[in-house]
């Protein structure tokens, strides 16, 4: 880990006063490491960007199971990108709804090209894209 710097921030009291608010509320015991986190967040982002780069990432599809050849279609495409899925979690919402999470890893327009086919999926109800870093680079 490399050593600490200090620095000072100018920014006006109301917006201060709310961001206090945000990360006390999300657990943060000090604004250092609240801040270190959303600049780890934006660096994140940027890695996204670069083709070089590997990401992880993970899709979250909800579907109703019982829609005539949904999660056999949902599985085609798990087959199709094999090459990027390493790990696949279903989990059964209720007697109707399924929950499967599909953890990725690979270019970062691979992986989201491959969560956006899962998701337009006709008959997913909900899905959602998440990526991150694979923590190199990252302290």
């Amino acid at each position: 880990m490399s050593e600490l710097a200090r620095f000072g921030v100018s920014i006006p009291d109301d917006l201060l006063e709310k961001f206090d608010v945000l990360i006390r509320g999300k657990g943060y015991n000090n604004r250092s490491e609240a801040i270190r986190d959303l600049i780890r967040d934006r660096l994140v982002e940027e890695i996204w960007t670069e083709a070089d780069q590997d990401v992880v990432g993970t899709a979250t599809v909800v579907y109703n199971h019982e829609q005539s050849d949904l999660a056999q279609k949902l599985t085609e495409i798990q087959h199709q990108k094999h090459d990027l899925i390493i790990s696949a979690v279903h989990v059964h919402l209720d007697y109707h709804n399924c929950l499967e999470v599909l953890i990725m890893r690979g270019h970062p327009d691979e992986v989201k090209r491959a969560g956006e086919l899962l998701i337009s999926t006709r008959g997913v109800k909900h899905g959602k894209i998440t990526m991150t870093t694979t923590g190199k680079d990252l302290e």
